[in-house]
């Protein structure tokens, strides 16, 4: 059974920073771009970094470029900093074949999907 876990999150105060780590297990995932995804309460699911499979390259959002790092070895990771109030929201771990396309960059029909990480930011 495919399984992605996310562990890492975790109530923080503005400005503080958190690393949420992804572990992957029942199929081999290095071929495979992976990334995050969150959603805050009562709104959709948002795209938020991905990585490609040999690290080459990586996707982030708009809104935590310059403050969020991707980064993976057999583990995936994003490194958080200069966290926000808005930043607060559950975070899924994703991976898929394809990866993220445009400009801001966009990721659908993702295959793979962790439970997720409850991520809370004080102000």
């Amino acid at each position: 059974q495919v399984q992605l876990v996310e562990s890492g999150g975790g109530l923080v105060q503005a400005g503080g920073s958190l690393r949420l780590s992804c572990a992957a297990s029942g199929r081999t995932f290095s071929t495979y771009t992976m990334g995050w995804f969150r959603q805050a309460p009562g709104k959709e699911r948002e795209f938020v970094s991905a990585i490609t499979w040999t690290g080459s390259r990586t996707y982030y959002a708009d809104s935590v470029k310059g403050r969020f790092t991707i980064s993976r070895d057999h583990t995936v990771y994003l490194q958080m900093t200069s966290l926000k109030p808005e930043d607060t929201a559950v975070y899924y771990c994703a991976a898929d074949r394809t990866y993220p396309m445009y400009d801001p960059p966009t990721w659908s029909g993702v295959s793979y999907w962790g439970k997720g990480t409850l991520v809370t930011v004080s102000s």
